[in-house]
């Protein structure tokens, strides 16, 4: 996958986390667990965006472990709410998934570009 698909990817998983945001039940646990829902998730493509702007391997590497970072908080509160009932399982499912995939794409982007480094060095 080139750099403008996982760009673009990052970008819809926001978009779709902002939709499951709005679709919540308006109660005071479901606000909470879903800003921060919101928050970290809509902060995978915004890290991503600068990651892609680094102006060094040791900016980019810096940068992609904020994404894997805020991928794994995103993943965390996807579970809390599908464990604590608050949204239905089945709508869950496909951002749970997508939440694990993109982790795994920047944890392995992160150690790839970690060992380009020490292979240099």
């Amino acid at each position: 996958m080139d750099p403008n698909e996982l760009s673009q990817r990052t970008k819809s998983y926001a978009l779709n986390i902002i939709k499951f945001f709005q679709n919540l039940p308006k109660t005071e646990e479901s606000r909470i667990l879903g800003k921060q829902l919101l928050r970290s998730a809509t902060s995978v493509a915004a890290n991503y965006r600068a990651a892609r702007r680094s102006r060094s391997k040791n900016e980019l590497i810096a940068k992609i472990s904020i994404v894997v970072e805020e991928s794994d908080e995103a993943l965390f509160w996807l579970e809390l709410i599908h464990y604590s009932g608050i949204a239905d399982p089945n709508s869950i499912a496909l951002l749970k998934k997508e939440a694990e995939e993109l982790l795994f794409i920047f944890s392995a982007s992160r150690k790839t570009a970690k060992n380009n480094i020490e292979e240099k060095a």
